[in-house]
């Protein structure tokens, strides 16, 4: 039977006594001769080159376990209906004809040669053994086998390639390896020179910390020896402080028997003293109230310097043959001020203009008398003491600030200065009062000091008007 025959475009219908014996079936016997065994990249070819014709197929050649196969996409046919493709191609030779018609059509004079059952050396294996499969030549199962050997020898040959490249490469990498290895190597034992290096200075230093340490345990040793030496001292120091504290405590209890005693002797003898003292001052006091009431004295309100400038400012010899020589002794420690001021019944007698020009001398002298007397009227609030302070003129100022109380402002008449007014002051004040003159004028303090007045320079009382 010609080869070409079953591949016309009109094939006889199944069950005709005209159609051809199929290839793979042995005339003799009538029983189906066993597929072989594909090789996976024929079957793959003839799975991929039976999916490419089948949606070319007419609806009813298409078996119906392909009919839904026949509508994927290109790309997903040959992926997704391989198995039921194969399953056709094998169990359906109707169909396998109806497909190796359309495929040898398209595979052109590589499709004839196959059937005329010689293939052309420089074809691909793959493509004769898929091609071979579906017409089934005479002699198919041999360029099948053929084709399968050549396959497994490309693919041997690829897996040969492959495991010299591998080999290659491991080659090239044990190469590197080795280079890096040798470079490791310098290194490792250039660290181990190093590491070494820095082993002997630690053996080294560790001989010298195990010497330090000797030497530290020696010295904390005869620490230690020297400490409890202490202990011993401390201790024995202590019972010694003990037995003296012991001792000083039964000391001071016999010297507070003792003060206790002299407390109460010391406490009896006061007792006595301010008996005296008390009978004294009472003597005294009885005896003043008896004089006072057989002199018949009655309480009064002018002072001796109110009569002054009135008394005296027409007579002044008259004024000048009073009073004793010797009252008081030169002074001028500023601090006595306050020391003659405490005393009872004090009369502060003030040079006004010699203490304002010294102390506030740049201003005019008004502010510097209201200065002065503001002043003054702090020490007699303080003191309670009489205050007189005395300026030059000819009459009376106007103008003048309201006079504090406890002071008394005095201006020297038409004839007379200042300085001999205070010294009248002085001489008019009964013996044995304290009267103080505040003046840097060394004629008023040799003149006041005859009569008994304390002299102090101007500089004391502007002192302690600072401090008001």
């Amino acid at each position: 039977m010609p080869l070409t025959e079953p591949y016309d475009d009109h094939l006889p219908e199944e069950g005709s006594s005209a159609a051809a014996p199929e290839a793979g079936v042995d005339p003799a016997v009538g029983a189906p001769e066993p597929e072989p065994t594909l090789p996976e990249p024929v079957r793959q070819r003839i799975v991929a080159l039976t999916a490419a014709v089948l949606p070319g197929l007419p609806a009813d050649e298409v078996p119906v376990p392909l009919r839904r196969v026949a509508k994927f996409a290109p790309n997903r046919r040959a992926r997704l209906g391989a198995p039921a493709i194969a399953a056709q191609l094998t169990g359906d030779p109707l169909f396998r004809q109806r497909v190796t018609a359309r495929v040898l059509a398209d595979a052109g004079d590589l499709g004839a040669a196959v059937v005329a059952g010689t293939a052309p050396a420089a074809a691909d294996p793959v493509e004769v053994a898929a091609l071979a499969y579906l017409a089934r030549p005479r002699g198919w199962r041999e360029l099948i086998e053929a084709s399968g050997a050549a396959v497994r020898a490309e693919a041997d040959s690829a897996v040969v390639a492959e495991l010299v490249r591998e080999a290659e490469q491991r080659a090239a990498r044990a190469e590197h390896d080795r280079a890096v290895a040798r470079v490791e190597a310098e290194k490792l034992r250039d660290e181990l020179a190093r590491v070494r290096e820095e082993l002997g200075q630690l053996r080294e230093e560790n001989r010298q910390l195990n010497r330090t340490l000797r030497e530290t345990q020696a010295r904390e040793r005869r620490a230690g020896d020297l400490l409890a030496t202490e202990r011993g001292r401390a201790a024995r120091a202590a019972a010694d402080a003990d037995a003296e504290l012991r001792r000083a405590r039964a000391r001071l209890a016999e010297a507070e028997a003792a003060a206790g005693v002299a407390r109460a002797s010391a406490k009896e003898a006061r007792s006595v003293d301010d008996a005296r003292l008390w009978l004294l001052l009472e003597t005294i006091g009885q005896a003043a109230v008896g004089l006072r009431r057989e002199l018949a004295l009655d309480p009064v309100d002018k002072l001796p310097a109110d009569f002054v400038a009135d008394a005296f400012a027409e007579n002044p010899a008259a004024a000048a043959a009073s009073g004793p020589a010797a009252r008081a002794r030169d002074t001028d420690d500023p601090a006595r001020l306050d020391q003659l001021l405490a005393l009872p019944k004090a009369h502060l007698v003030v040079d006004g203009y010699n203490v304002t020009k010294r102390g506030f001398g740049e201003m005019s002298l008004e502010q510097q008398r209201k200065r002065l007397i503001s002043g003054l009227g702090g020490i007699a609030a303080q003191t309670g003491d009489e205050v007189t302070v005395v300026f030059d003129g000819a009459e009376r100022m106007h103008g003048l600030p309201p006079t504090p109380r406890g002071v008394r402002v005095l201006f020297s008449r038409k004839g007379e200065t200042a300085d001999e007014l205070i010294r009248r002051l002085v001489r008019a004040e009964p013996a044995g009062r304290p009267v103080v003159v505040v003046s840097s004028d060394r004629e008023v303090a040799d003149g006041v000091r005859r009569h008994g007045a304390y002299p102090l320079g101007a500089d004391s009382l502007l002192r302690r008007l600072a401090r008001c």
